[in-house]
């Protein structure tokens, strides 16, 4: 990174609130993807300093809990008003550390706002139900209460926005929040902690002081707020492996869990498309920060009527597109995040053509003159006989598989046919056809999207999948219920007994 960038970008640090002097340490190396050159480096939390941080924010659930969800409320209203006061400079320091073109990590940060607002909404939305009982004189309701303390884990590729997904709506719920970045990106997260703090200092004393905590850590720092029985909730990003670890160690406590994990998205084209919108949506969703989205397009499922025909108009499109510096505005792909992700790219077109795909275009690695340790590449579409066993690999790269289909049924059955069931999508102007795919015999996915691609998501709608990629959801619509514990109320405010189910004792 250039003098000039890497002023630029401590900078954007000190208006975030960040003191590297005050972090500096020797545990964690922070490198921009863009060049490969060191941001800092950062002293990380041990795991035998844990316990006592989160005995802290046991303490502290013990008074947020009490405090009204309305009230509660006005925090995250404060936390969304200062990241958007400072969305330009956490905008930059993703760029910086993540990679994201400037439009994507400007997208992130507004992402953060946007679920600070979903939630100062859901504060005063908090309903359990009231029932009518068998029993005369008697009335059910269900309940809502805080939870617990809970640990927020994040993966590099978004440092700022699933943090404040899961942090806003877990503090209207009443808990205490412990926040563990990706060691390859903290200072991202970190500038949006120190967003969540400037809120807490005008919020005042109603906040207990460790009400949010940040660790830098490594993986035995994680693993020590997935094993503590005194976490209610740990909410965990990465990959289906990484799932594997964690979902157990917190069943085995009978602790709650949000996973979210692996990604193998498709889009099926049907000959009622409208290949121009397609084409579009395909582009952006394949090769979008770089094809390191967990809703990253990576199969496409294409009618054989219509597959050269989409080819035609995509191919051209993919050869036009701008690789580069991501801080440069008019760049559409930026580098890789590290040479480990540049390899298992490599590795998967390779085992591609091995069974019996053709490289239509990319794969190649870019710039490396001017970045000798920037991982930039050309995004790769590879068309393939079948869908062989590294196509229901998810590769964290941009790798785009084509898979020719005749009947929508055999479409659907290659849009399951992978472990992982995050997001998918149909494009088609058949009402018939988009009603197969979104209904009961159709995608198996966790979102199903029509004539739209399968990344972009919004944060009113609940986000998450099935299968390898775990099963929970965070974000929008009811997920809040995940970050609270339901109590069922039986009241008598009648003079007699009477039991249900019509028993007679005594």
């Amino acid at each position: 990174m250039t003098e000039t960038l890497f002023t630029q970008f401590q900078a954007a640090l000190t208006r975030c609130g960040i003191d590297l002097q005050a972090l500096q340490g020797t545990d964690i190396t922070v490198r921009s993807p863009i060049d490969g050159s060191q941001l800092a480096q950062l002293a990380a939390l041990s795991a035998a300093q844990m316990p006592e941080l989160i005995s802290r924010s046991t303490q502290t659930f013990k008074q947020w809990r009490l405090v009204p969800a309305p009230v509660r409320g006005d925090l995250v209203r404060l936390w969304g008003e200062e990241l958007r006061r400072t969305k330009a400079d956490i905008g930059h320091i993703v760029s910086c550390e993540v990679g994201k073109i400037v439009q994507e990590g400007l997208g992130e940060v507004q992402e953060a706002v946007d679920i600070c607002e979903f939630a100062l909404g859901l504060s005063r939305q908090l309903y359990g139900k009231t029932m009518v009982s068998e029993r005369p004189g008697h009335r059910i309701m269900e309940q809502y209460h805080p939870l617990g303390p809970v640990a927020i884990i994040t993966a590099f590729n978004f440092p700022s926005a699933v943090f404040a997904w899961n942090a806003a709506i877990a503090l209207v719920c009443g808990n205490p929040v412990i926040f563990k970045p990706s060691e390859k990106a903290p200072l991202s997260g970190l500038a949006t902690f120190k967003a969540l703090e400037r809120a807490m200092a005008r919020f005042g004393d109603r906040a207990p002081a460790e009400l949010a905590q940040i660790v830098l850590g490594r993986r035995d720092t994680a693993e020590t707020l997935v094993d503590s029985p005194q976490i209610a909730l740990v909410s965990a990003t990465g990959s289906s492996r990484m799932g594997r670890t964690v979902g157990p160690k917190v069943a085995a406590r009978f602790g709650k869990r949000i996973l979210e994990l692996g990604g193998n998205n498709a889009m099926v084209v049907t000959p009622a498309a409208d290949l121009d919108i397609a084409v579009r949506a395909i582009v952006f969703s394949a090769v979008g920060t770089a094809g390191q989205r967990c809703t990253t397009l990576r199969r496409l499922i294409v009618h054989r009527d219509i597959k050269q025909a989409l080819l035609d108009k995509l191919l051209p499109t993919y050869h036009r597109l701008p690789i580069g510096n991501p801080l440069q505005p008019d760049t559409l792909v930026g580098p890789l995040i590290d040479e480990a992700s540049f390899d298992a790219m490599q590795n998967s077109l390779a085992q591609a053509l091995q069974d019996g795909g053709q490289l239509l275009t990319g794969g190649q690695r870019q710039l490396q003159q001017e970045f000798p340790q920037g991982f930039y590449v050309t995004p790769a579409i590879v068309d393939m006989p079948a869908q062989t066993a590294i196509v229901q690999r998810e590769t964290f790269a941009p790798v785009l598989y084509v898979l020719t289909y005749e009947e929508l049924e055999q479409a659907i059955a290659l849009n399951n046919n992978v472990p992982q069931g995050l997001s998918s999508c149909i494009f088609s102007n058949d009402l018939r056809e988009v009603e197969a795919f979104l209904g009961a015999a159709g995608s198996d996915c966790g979102m199903a999207n029509v004539n739209i691609g399968p990344s972009g998501a919004e944060i009113g709608g609940a986000f998450g999948g099935e299968k390898e990629t775990g099963g929970d959801r965070e974000s929008g619509s009811d997920a809040w219920k995940q970050y609270m514990r339901r109590t069922t109320n039986t009241v008598n405010f009648s003079r007699e007994l009477p039991l249900a189910q019509g028993i007679q004792f005594g």
